[in-house]
Parts: C-alpha cells; sequence; structure tokens
C-alpha cells in the first residue's frame, strides 16, 4: 500500500509559478542534459514543503536508449530531480549559498512508469536541515499515481 502523499495536492494550484526555470537556474548549477527541474510551483518554509515539476520531454538524452520502443524515465533520473528540488529549497530557504551534493539515498521505492510526455510532481518535506547536512523525504507523482518516494540526504560543498 502506497503511503499519503507528503503534499496536499488538492491544495496546490498548478497553473502557480513559483520558480521559473530561470530562478531555478540561480540556486542550481545543473545545465544541458543535467538539468531536470522545469518549475517550482509551490514552497512554503513554514510547513518544509516543496512541490516541483519535471516534464519529461521526448527529446531527452535517455529517450532513445531507456527503453527502444517504449521509452521509460530511469530512476537514477527521477531521484535526481527530486534532489534537484531539495537543494533549490536548502539554498532558497536556508540563503546558504553552498550547492546542496548529494550524501545519500534512502528507502528508495519505484511504484510506477514516467514515460515521454508525463508531467512528474515533485513533493518534497524537508526532515532536518542544519549546516552540515539537509533530510528529505521526497516523492514523485504521474496524474493521481505515486511513482516513486525516497529520503534524500544533502550536504552543502
Amino acid at each position: 500500500m502506497a503511503p499519503p502523499l507528503l503534499v496536499d495536492l488538492a491544495k496546490i494550484d498548478f497553473s502557480s509559478v513559483v520558480m521559473p526555470i530561470e530562478e531555478i537556474r540561480r540556486f542550481n548549477p545543473h545545465r544541458y542534459e543535467m538539468e531536470q527541474l522545469t518549475a517550482v510551483i509551490h514552497l512554503d518554509p513554514e510547513a518544509g514543503e516543496i512541490v516541483a515539476v519535471k516534464e519529461v520531454r521526448d527529446d531527452e538524452f535517455w529517450v532513445r536508449g531507456h527503453i527502444p520502443g517504449r521509452p521509460l524515465l530511469p530512476g537514477v533520473l527521477m531521484i535526481e530531480a527530486a534532489a534537484q528540488m531539495c537543494s533549490v529549497y536548502f539554498r532558497k530557504v536556508s540563503k546558504d549559498p553552498r550547492f546542496l551534493g548529494f550524501g545519500g539515498v534512502d528507502g528508495v521505492k519505484f511504484r510506477g512508469q514516467v514515460a515521454p510526455g508525463d508531467r512528474l510532481i515533485l513533493l518534497g518535506r524537508a526532515v532536518e536541515m542544519r549546516s552540515r547536512r539537509a533530510v528529505f523525504d521526497t516523492q514523485g507523482v504521474v496524474g493521481n499515481r505515486l511513482v516513486f518516494e525516497a529520503r534524500i540526504t544533502g550536504m552543502p560543498i
């Protein structure tokens, strides 16, 4: 049985963009093929919540080879997208100028597939934020399906 969602999506205005890609780029150094976020649509430091979007395109670098004839977004890129979302949250909320690099990922479960044309909604909740590490619970949703969950630990570098 899937766990409850970290953020009540019924309360999120999906037409509102809190941070467009240009602002995300001020916080994350990722570019070209490794830029995994399209927009942030919800950021609530009081609740420790962030919701971001990745529009999964059919021209992305992995489509041709993963899996030919039936492209599926690799799980590692789902986790990367969530980690990039966590980095945005960390830098925006803490005002720490350092990049939040991967420190670990735990409790990963993939529960569904993501394909070109899908809108991957990324949910994050800050569990712990300190000067030496930040921990987030994250989830990915397509439509009304939970497609992954993971606890991501980041280390400012």
